[in-house]
């Protein structure tokens, strides 16, 4: 996660990253954002490219795992309806 927002204010990008690239570096490819004060739905996420690149050997943050494992949830229910 990439870290853009202000002072008291944090806001951050969910990127795909090398492991070896500084936190606010380089990224491969900006996949969501993520706002911890927002109360309710707080991130959002391209499913598609998150699997994409975890099938690809990319290993999630413990932050990131948890919003793709709620973004699977979220998904099965709104096709039902």
């Amino acid at each position: 996660m990439k870290r853009i927002g202000t002072k008291n204010t944090p806001v951050f990008r969910i990127v795909v990253a090398d492991s070896r690239s500084p936190r606010d570096g380089k990224c491969i490819e900006e996949i969501g954002t993520y706002q911890p004060l927002k109360p309710g739905e707080n991130f959002t996420l391209k499913l598609d490219r998150a699997q994409y690149w975890v099938s690809k050997g990319a290993q999630p943050s413990d932050t990131v795992a948890s919003f793709i494992k709620k973004a699977t949830k979220a998904v099965p229910a709104a096709a039902a309806v």
